[in-house]
Order: C-alpha cells, then structure tokens, then sequence
C-alpha cells in the first residue's frame, strides 16, 4: 500500500494521532495541511475535526476548507473520509452554540444529547457519551471489510448526527437513541467515533480506507 493521504488542518486540534494512526495502517505519505496544492496531490483526503462548531466552522470557512473538501468530493472525485466533529460539519446545521449553519453537503441536523440524557429504562446517561460503544452497520461497504458487525469503537461526542435520508446511514449506535454511527455516499465515508483511538478495529478500517477507490 503507498497512498497518499491528505489530513485537512484547520487548526482545531492535535492531528498527530490521527496521522500516525494512518501511518501505522499502511499509508505511503501523510500530509497535513490546507494548501490547495498539497491537498490536489494525494490520493485519499481525510477531514477530521475536534472542539466547537462554531469555531471550527469560522475556520474551515476562513481557510478555505470548504472549498478544498467539496473539490476533493465533486470534483476529483477522491475518497474521503470524515471523523467526528469532521462529519458533523457535512450536515446542515448544528445545535450546538445555539444554532450554527454547517456545510449542507449532508442534508440533516446535528443534536444535543441533552443535560438530562437517559436510556430506554429511565437510567442517567453521561454527556459527553466518552468511551466504546457497539457500531451496528446498516450497509455493506468496502470499509467495512473484515469488520464484524456489532463490533466496538470509540467515541468522544455531545451531539449526534440525524441525516434527512436514512440511505446515506452506513452504522448506528445506541445511546439512549439510535444515533448515526457513519455515514457513506459515493466517494464519501465519515464516522461519529475515532478510530485512531480505537485500537485494531480502528486501524483495519482506516486500512480499508487506503485501499478504497472511492466505489461502492
């Protein structure tokens, strides 16, 4: 495996962990980096995110970032994948910081938990959901390969995606809901969990990654 692979930074965050998880699963080059140039030379596109989407919102715009991601979907027709934060920014809007428009190449809206978050039997729920939690897929797709279903990951999240079109749903979670897992479209993979901190299911998938073409 010798793809190269371009980490969009728009400076919200420590991306080391997630470029050495995509050495260590096999990737020729890792650049982080949001120059247009750097980014139309890879061969895989990764855009992650961590903090406030309002913050990261104000800087993927700033930056230019939108742009890059959209011409890497639209244009070049580059696999890419979305993590976390990375792919709530996809959806329409957020309901975090009060309300914050996001790209809408994902027609949905991004929810709170909520401060009072309970299971089905009545029992508290943490928010943050911080921690494993089975992911239920719903598709068969090249980056679910030799993952078995109902399989762990790990999650850091406030707030879970709800897409308008349930088609575009690769896997679940339940957290009191049955919220978004990961969502696959075309040349685009994004996921709720992290899987640079999920051990070896984690490194398979972004291995899987770095070998997908961008077809389903």
């Amino acid at each position: 495996m010798s793809s190269s692979v371009a980490i969009i930074d728009y400076g919200m965050g420590n991306l080391h962990s997630v470029a050495s998880a995509l050495k260590h699963a096999g990737a020729g080059e890792v650049i982080v980096s949001h120059d247009p140039a750097a980014i139309g030379r890879a061969d895989h596109v990764v855009f992650p995110g961590v903090g406030a989407i309002r913050d990261c919102m104000s800087e993927i715009r700033r930056l230019g970032c939108d742009t890059l991601l959209i011409d890497a979907l639209e244009h070049t027709h580059k696999p890419v994948l979305a993590i976390c934060v990375g792919m709530q920014a996809l959806l329409t809007r957020s309901q975090e910081n009060g309300g914050v428009d996001t790209l809408g190449i994902i027609e949905g809206e991004v929810r709170f938990f909520g401060h009072n978050h309970r299971d089905a039997e009545g029992a508290r729920l943490k928010v943050p959901h911080m921690g494993w939690n089975h992911v239920d897929q719903r598709v068969d797709h090249p980056l679910w390969a030799n993952i078995p279903d109902h399989s762990r990951f790990y999650f850091v999240h406030s707030y879970w995606v709800e897409p308008t079109d349930d088609n575009v749903i690769a896997a679940t979670f339940d957290y009191g809901v049955s919220g978004t897992a990961a969502l696959a479209r075309n040349n685009l993979f994004a996921v709720q969990f992290h899987p640079e901190k999920s051990h070896d299911l984690g490194r398979r998938l972004l291995s899987n990654f770095l070998n997908w073409n961008g077809q389903c």
